[in-house]
């Protein structure tokens, strides 16, 4: 019994810090953080790595949070005067915009307009899809699942931002976050694999220089370095 909880605690020490407390998606797409309201009380839920991966799946943040914690006035008026202020995913918009508000967010209309195959949604709104037919531009795998997909960022939004975005307006950040040339539905774990890395650092295991192209073309779009 005492080498067995030897293994367990060897095992938790061993895991890392998100695996003992993971960003928790509940099934009405919330992304609970940590020492959060509503974080313990989430019982069903598809962990995360960060918060800035469950929003990449389609979640949203709970109302009145966001990405950035609140700063003491000191430190506020430090960040605001400094040249290099730190990136974040709230830079870039809050999540996936509903422009035309139909109930479609940016994600939904590319799901829709990725598959191959009529989408079937999860009720008579519209405006959740579930089940379609995609094909992965980064590995050619065919996927029906909605929820096994990511919609990722060719031009990761990190990525952007160190390479000049930090200087657009925050609508010209909002509009590239959610710019439908930028955007490819393809696997979770290719996504997260990928991160926020540039062309030098990652390429997709297919297709590589499709990807180079789409990557180039966003660059060249918003006049990236």
């Amino acid at each position: 019994m005492k080498t067995l909880l030897t293994s367990l605690l060897l095992l938790c020490l061993l895991q890392p810090a998100w695996a003992v407390q993971p960003i928790k998606k509940s099934k009405s797409s919330i992304c609970h953080r940590p020492n959060t309201e509503y974080y313990s009380r989430t019982k069903n839920f598809t962990a995360y790595e960060t918060i800035e991966a469950c929003l990449g799946s389609g979640g949203r943040l709970p109302k009145g949070q966001s990405l950035t914690p609140s700063q003491n006035p000191s430190k506020a008026s430090t960040t605001s005067n400094s040249k290099a202020e730190k990136y974040s995913r709230n830079q870039f918009g809050n999540g996936w915009d509903d422009e035309d508000k139909d109930c479609q967010n940016t994600r939904q209309e590319v799901l829709i307009s990725m598959s191959t195959n009529p989408v079937r949604f999860a009720d008579d709104r519209q405006c959740r899809v579930t089940f379609g037919r995609w094909i992965s531009m980064y590995s050619g795998e065919v996927i029906f699942d909605a929820s096994k997909l990511d919609i990722d960022h060719i031009v990761p939004l990190k990525w952007a931002w160190e390479h000049g975005a930090q200087s657009w307006s925050k609508t010209k950040r909002e509009q590239f976050a959610n710019d439908p040339v930028n955007l490819v539905a393809v696997e979770a774990s290719l996504n997260r694999q990928k991160g926020a890395k540039g062309l030098d650092e990652w390429l997709p295991p297919k297709n590589r220089e499709q990807y180079k192209a789409r990557f180039q073309r966003v660059t060249l779009k918003y006049g990236l370095k």
